[in-house]
């Protein structure tokens, strides 16, 4: 069992986020990791920390429900800007002045974001399954659903939903429960592995409680933030070692893109999952786990 401590920590303009500790120690000794998770208004802390936890004999692993996700305030703006202080806020908190940054899908965006931005505070960098322009991520991941005979969608629905033009939460949770199964790896047998095991994650953990879904958070990140996010020509300003993972089957968030982020960061590792879709954590936890540790070891302790 993970030891992990559960705190509201209030940042500078007020709003309380929900946060959790992983592998604490009194002294501080152990290096900071922040688990940034996905999916904005729907995702919380529980997807990085089913994704990180295992890392915690290593890193003060800390995850929290990001402003409008979760337990922490319902309380805007969720915009990158913001969102990128409320990380400074749990770094300071946390009392580090250096720190390893994860994200995956959605948490990846603003890991770029912050990594271009904060340099200089970053002792490591871990991407899974991201984009660098928000615009043409959006529409490309849009035309994909629309276009898979995987599954059946309400396109306009879909539009509002990558668009950011949501009718409220109910229209948020079953544009997401038309287009889960289009995140996972084909089903075909020859691209299957072995089933998880032992205290390995299922897809379900990395999803976090569900019956939360907070339609103005996600509004917010399509209809606004999506259409300002572009770091392509501010990749080679990211100076920490960096973990850039995606799956081969992944359509949201294709390899075309980590392909990119491997080549114009200039201290880049490029790991493609050959099973795996949006979510090579939980489609191949135990390869994950092992690449993970690796870079990490390598590069960071």
């Amino acid at each position: 069992m993970v030891e992990a401590n559960t705190s509201t920590v209030q940042v500078d303009d007020g709003v309380k986020l929900h946060v959790r500790l992983l592998g604490g120690d009194s002294t501080g000794a152990k290096p900071l990791l922040i688990g940034l998770h996905g999916a904005p208004g729907m995702f919380t802390h529980a997807e990085p920390e089913a994704c990180f936890s295992h890392l915690s004999p290593l890193f003060r692993v800390l995850v929290f429900d990001g402003r409008g996700s979760g337990a922490s305030d319902m309380i805007g703006p969720y915009s990158h800007e913001r969102w990128m202080k409320d990380i400074e806020n749990l770094r300071a908190w946390a009392g580090a002045e250096t720190f390893v940054l994860a994200g995956h899908s959605y948490g990846g965006f603003l890991a770029l974001d912050y990594a271009v931005n904060y340099p200089a505070r970053l002792r490591g960098l871990i991407l899974i399954d991201t984009w660098t322009v928000g615009t043409l991520g959006a529409m490309g991941a849009l035309a994909n659903i629309l276009t898979s005979d995987r599954i059946k969608v309400d396109k306009a629905r879909q539009i509002r939903v990558w668009s950011g033009n949501l009718l409220g939460d109910t229209d948020f949770q079953e544009a997401i429960a038309e287009m889960l199964p289009f995140y996972g790896p084909p089903e075909d047998p020859s691209k299957a592995t072995a089933p998880d095991t032992g205290d390995q994650p299922t897809s379900a953990a990395f999803f976090g409680p569900g019956g939360q879904f907070h339609s103005k958070t996600q509004n917010w990140a399509f209809g606004q933030s999506m259409p300002r996010f572009d770091v392509r020509q501010r990749l080679k300003d990211i100076t920490a070692p960096t973990l850039v993972a995606v799956g081969r089957h992944d359509y949201v968030t294709p390899v075309s893109f980590a392909e990119e982020i491997a080549r114009e960061v200039p201290d880049a590792r490029l790991e493609v999952f050959e099973h795996s879709g949006h979510s090579p954590q939980s489609d191949e936890p135990e390869k994950f786990r092992e690449v993970l540790l690796d870079f990490l070891k390598a590069r960071i302790l």
